[in-house]
């Protein structure tokens, strides 16, 4: 019964460092958005922002061929006969 008691305080404890620790988070964050508002530079956690802005990288690339599956088998093998010929020579 000692135990049991010992563990629920000890669950108290994490569960409220828990929620101090949560709201440390959130006063950080806030005061982050406020000082990159008065700097004129857009707010990382607002949850409108979806990240297409951020995909500008992607427009010409390709998509992964069927193929995909021989090149690494390739890879794989080249790795491979690199290994044994250093094994061998030694």
């Amino acid at each position: 019964m000692y135990n049991i008691a010992i563990m629920g305080r000890y669950y108290e404890q994490n569960e409220s460092r828990s929620q101090l620790q949560q709201k440390i988070a959130a006063d950080l964050r806030a005061k982050a958005a406020a000082r990159a508002k008065s700097e004129g530079e857009p707010n990382p956690y607002d949850a409108q922002r979806d990240g297409i802005e951020d995909s500008e990288y992607i427009k010409g690339t390709k998509k992964t061929t069927t193929l995909a599956w021989a090149w690494l088998a390739i890879f794989f093998m080249v790795i491979a006969i690199f290994i044994m010929f250093v094994v061998r020579s030694n």
